[in-house]
């Protein structure tokens, strides 16, 4: 799974520019004109790493990248044209991960953006993703788009037995015996229960899934998934 990068720039051929030299790269671009759409493309392409103009038609990527790390901590590298000390030292102090001056070089922001991904994410490891949905194991949850959805103990154990055999057919027998203790007989009707609900959670069409898929007579089964 590529690195899914959100371009925030008003000038489209730079915006244009940028994207073409990142997809080139192996990058899964994003883009947005404005604050606005900078907010919207975030919450529902839940990128890895956002590239930040400074001005902006309807506010300034200094604003911006506060109301962006309100919602989720993700590395912002702003791409400006105010090449002063103040500028540079002001978006570095209020947190940005980087700070490049235009024009550049293609290959200075592909190695810049290259070492902040690996400095942040080495230090704080992505967390592990079927699509756009992330699993937090140690509090239990999973996360979409910004929001945060509890999983019930009976899910978790689910999802968890499910995942360390993601791949691979995991049989109603054996999700069953993870979930309950004893004699398994008529536990099947419940399971799917569970099985619903969980998709509900992880799939962005439940109805539809991608990951969490059936296997008829025999029982379920995680898509496996590449790592970025």
């Amino acid at each position: 799974m590529a690195w899914r990068i959100l371009i925030v720039d008003d000038e489209p051929a730079l915006q244009s520019m940028v994207g073409e030299i990142l997809t080139q790269a192996g990058y899964e671009t994003e883009s947005a004109l404005c604050c606005a759409q900078a907010l919207e493309r975030f919450r529902t392409a839940a990128p890895d790493a956002v590239l930040l103009d400074v001005m902006l038609p309807d506010g300034d990527g200094f604003s911006l990248l506060g109301r962006l790390r309100e919602l989720r901590d993700v590395p912002v590298l702003f791409l400006s044209a105010r090449d002063e000390d103040e500028a540079r030292l002001k978006g570095l102090g209020l947190g940005a991960d980087d700070y490049i001056t235009k024009p550049f070089l293609p290959q200075e922001l592909l190695l810049r953006l290259r070492a902040v991904l690996r400095r942040v994410y080495r230090e704080q490891p992505s967390a592990p993703r079927l699509g756009r949905t992330e699993i937090d194991w140690g509090k239990g949850t999973v996360r979409r788009d910004g929001r945060e959805t509890p999983l019930t103990a009976k899910e978790f154990a689910l999802l968890n037995k499910l995942w360390e055999a993601r791949g691979n057919i995991v049989t109603i027998d054996a999700l069953c015996a993870a979930l309950w203790d004893g004699p398994l007989v008529g536990y099947e009707n419940t399971l799917m229960v569970h099985i619903r609900r969980l998709r509900e959670k992880l799939e962005e069409d439940p109805s539809h899934p991608r990951f969490l898929l059936t296997v008829r007579g025999l029982g379920y089964r995680l898509k496996q998934e590449e790592t970025p």
